[in-house]
């Protein structure tokens, strides 16, 4: 058996193994849930941040999760999948129509609803990014991503994050810097997967302790090491990372520079913060860069089904004579058509201006709210994806990842589910589609539960 790591911080989420956890499973009283959750951790592999799970789903719609006890809880975190809500009626009855009309095209052939998606995410990504491939999941897209990069430029290395996170599988591993992914049994990893440290507002790895100043230490690193060997692929990273932690002005036009001069392809994995999240459609837009290739994912499918995208410039389309991405469900009619489905209800209902005004608005309160307590260190975020740092002392901003993982139970009690990254930044990421009103109720739980100390 391999050894225990001495210690992880889990930054994709709270831990489950954690005495928090256990005290919260321990109170779960109800006997249906507790067998389920016993069936659940008998038979699935156990895992960080999985199984065990923290509590059994019945029922999902709208901005609403409801747990086999009937106990309702406004979904903040969703795996990032519910931009448009659960169940949308909508997309509900689009993908019935499909069903009935068309269910499955094998590899080698084409159909309408594959074609149509393509052309439509070709449409609305910025430049000449207009050639696309479609997996099921991220992890695999982002892997499609790096063939496509080493095949347009002949080289095999890659630039990338420490702590980003870009998926499960072993290449998306590799350029993730996520430890919980990536040390320990992981290894031996893709080969020429380098990392530089991220900017960060404090704590910075470069010795600052402001944003901008550890930004341009940043941008000048990532060129510095794109031409120290001068045969880098790509740069692989989230244009605003999901933590949530937003770049400082100009960081993206330095490093896009920086690519262009070395060669390097840029690409934004857009996997949790594209669709308008941060109410921008692609989150790269409040920079004003275009990438070389954009990865899209998780609210793709409208919160019911697995699809993921990749969209590359017209001119990186080199790789005809290799297979990069020749997967089962590469243009399944059903799949494309919740993704075309839920593009539309973006669209069409104005979401991506909704996240805009309503991310202002839950920011505003949770700046107000850190005016009154010393335990919020920063408020963080763009449109609906936003962080409260919970700290021990907002002058010395020592993470309190206690008082975050007592929070989140606390939150949890009273009707509020989210994630915690970094081990204390509580993640909020509501639906597109939440009221005013029941924002203003999550705000409530969460002020509630950090004020109670």
């Amino acid at each position: 058996m391999p050894p225990r790591p001495l210690s992880l911080v889990h930054t994709e989420g709270e831990s489950n193994t954690s005495a928090a956890r256990a005290a919260w499973t321990a109170r779960q009283q109800d006997a249906a849930t507790r067998d389920l959750l016993a069936r659940d951790s008998d038979a699935f592999l156990h895992q960080s941040l999985s199984s065990p799970c923290v509590a059994a789903i019945a029922k999902a719609e709208g901005i609403w999760i409801e747990d086999t006890t009937g106990r309702r809880y406004m979904d903040f975190h969703g795996n990032s999948v519910h931009h448009i809500g659960y169940g949308h009626p909508r997309l509900k009855e689009a993908i019935k129509a499909q069903l009935d009309e068309l269910c499955f095209a094998p590899r080698r052939f084409t159909c309408e609803p594959a074609v149509e998606l393509a052309e439509t995410l070709g449409r609305l990504a910025p430049g000449t990014l207009d050639k696309v491939l479609f997996t099921t999941g991220g992890s695999d897209a982002v892997e499609v991503a790096l063939k496509l990069a080493r095949a347009a430029t002949g080289r095999f290395k890659t630039l990338s994050f420490w702590d980003a996170f870009h998926g499960a599988g072993f290449g998306a591993s590799s350029v993730g810097g996520e430890a919980t992914f990536r040390s320990g049994i992981a290894g031996p990893l893709l080969p020429g997967a380098e990392h530089v440290a991220p900017w960060a507002s404090h704590g910075c790895a470069y010795g600052h302790d402001n944003l901008e100043d550890s930004a341009r230490a940043c941008a000048n690193m990532i060129s510095y090491v794109l031409g120290r060997e001068g045969d880098f692929a790509a740069f692989i990273a989230e244009p605003m990372r999901a933590t949530p932690l937003v770049p400082a002005p100009g960081f993206w036009k330095a490093v896009r520079e920086a690519c262009d001069r070395h060669g390097t392809l840029l690409i934004f994995d857009e996997i949790p913060t594209g669709l308008g999240k941060t109410g921008r459609f692609f989150a790269s837009e409040h920079d004003g860069v275009t990438p070389d290739i954009i990865v899209l994912g998780k609210a793709l499918g409208g919160g019911i089904l697995p699809i993921a995208s990749v969209i590359a410039r017209h001119d990186l389309d080199v790789a005809g004579d290799y297979a990069i991405g020749h997967y089962t469900h590469e243009k399944n009619p059903v799949t494309t058509r919740a993704a075309l489905t839920t593009l539309a209800i973006i669209r069409e209902e104005g979401l991506v201006e909704r996240a805009d005004e309503l991310g202002a608005h839950a920011m505003g309160r949770m700046r107000d709210l850190m005016a009154r307590t010393p335990h919020i260190g920063d408020v963080r975020g763009r449109g609906l994806l936003f962080g409260v740092e919970i700290v021990t002392d907002r002058a010395e901003r020592r993470p309190d990842l206690a008082l975050a993982e007592t929070v989140y139970y606390r939150c949890l009690e009273a009707g509020l589910s989210f994630k915690i990254s970094q081990g204390n930044v509580l993640t909020l990421s509501p639906p597109l589609v939440i009221s005013k009103q029941d924002l203003d109720r999550a705000l409530d739980i969460v002020e509630s539960a950090i004020l109670a100390g």
